[in-house]
Order: structure tokens, then C-alpha cells, then sequence
């Protein structure tokens, strides 16, 4: 499956802005999806991810609250909703896909498809 990843930009603190993943050549609904993020000298960690029908979603702690996952079945396309943003969430946003059905991979290694990325940057 390609993935394509798009929706990135400059924005304030405190801004919102909305990710979008589109996905071709698999079958959508069969993936579970993920949002990663890789911030400058750190490691790729993940944020949130959503099973196959979209009935589960899993956050880490520190966007809790501000971020929400989703997808759009009909669409193949997975969206991160990101509020109240900080400067500590710049980083490049990257989509995977993971051909487990459940929101317990939550690692990189557990996802075989990657979008390319896409830069969201928060201004102090």
C-alpha cells in the first residue's frame, strides 16, 4: 500500500492543524493506522493510532486531549486532528499502516508501510 501524507505547516502556538494520509493499492480497511512523528536529533516516536473499522484509537500521553485520530473508510484516507499545538510538537508527521487489526502496535517496527512526511512546525 502507498501512502501519502499531507497538511503540514507553520502555525502559532496554541493553533490547530488537521494531517491527512491518503492510502492506494491495499485494502484500506484492513490496516490498522498510525501517526508517527520524528522531531530534530530524536528518534521517530509514535502519537496515535486507530484499528481497521476506526472503534479503537490509542494516544501517547502528551497529546491526549489535544490530538484525535480518525478515518474515513470510504476515502482511504486516516486524519490527525491536532489542537492547541506546542512547540514541542514540531517534528515531521509521518502515516503508517500496519496489517494488524488492533491498536496494540505501537511501534515502528510493527509498521510495514510509511508515508513520506510531512512538516508541522509551532512558532513560540
Amino acid at each position: 500500500v502507498q501512502l501519502q501524507a499531507s497538511g503540514g505547516g507553520l502555525v502559532q502556538t496554541g493553533g490547530s492543524l488537521r494531517l491527512s494520509c491518503a492510502a492506494s493499492g491495499g485494502t484500506f480497511n484492513s490496516y490498522t493506522m498510525a501517526w508517527f512523528r520524528q522531531a530534530p536529533g530524536k528518534e521517530r516516536e509514535f502519537v496515535a493510532n486507530i484499528n481497521w473499522s476506526g472503534g479503537s484509537t490509542y494516544y501517547t500521553n502528551s497529546v491526549k486531549g489535544r490530538f484525535t485520530i480518525s478515518r474515513d473508510n470510504a476515502k482511504d484516507t486516516v486524519y490527525l486532528r491536532m489542537n492547541s499545538l506546542r512547540p514541542d510538537d514540531t517534528a515531521v508527521y509521518y502515516c503508517a499502516a500496519s496489517a494488524s487489526r488492533s491498536t496494540e502496535v505501537r511501534t515502528a517496527e510493527e509498521y510495514a508501510y510509511w508515508g513520506q512526511g510531512t512538516q508541522v512546525t509551532v512558532s513560540s
